[in-house]
């Protein structure tokens, strides 16, 4: 396996598919560093040579944010929202959809397991 921004990624991969294992980096800008790089985007991450696996660490350093940095940014920018208490700070608080989703049938991704309400129980006389 190689390692790459402190990610092992798959060595059986194409190299555009395994560079989208790092978090920050969709097809996209895989596409683009490997042609910066010189890298075949058919050719498998086993086949990759060192200078070519060191010229995309290289390019992935210098122009990409990614993991760790990535990650605390972006929790910043939502711990922003939620001081302010914007309305998508007060979503995230909740842990409710964002971004304009319906929450009556759907949403259990955000929402979480279905807690059960238990039934009204009827007055005995």
């Amino acid at each position: 396996m190689a390692r790459i921004a402190g990610v092992d990624i798959p060595d059986k991969k194409r190299g555009e598919i395994a560079l989208t294992y790092i978090y920050g980096i969709g097809r996209r800008a895989s596409q683009s560093i490997l042609t910066k790089a010189g890298v075949n985007l058919d050719k498998k991450v086993s086949e990759w040579t060192e200078e070519e696996a060191g010229a995309i660490r290289s390019i992935i350093a210098a122009e990409h944010k990614t993991e760790g940095v990535l990650r605390s940014e972006v929790q910043l920018h939502i711990k922003r929202l939620m001081d302010i208490g914007s309305y998508r700070g007060l979503r995230h608080r909740k842990g409710l959809p964002v971004r304009g989703q319906r929450t009556k049938n759907n949403s259990r991704t955000r929402k979480g397991k279905r807690k059960t309400v238990a039934n009204k129980k009827k007055a005995t006389k």
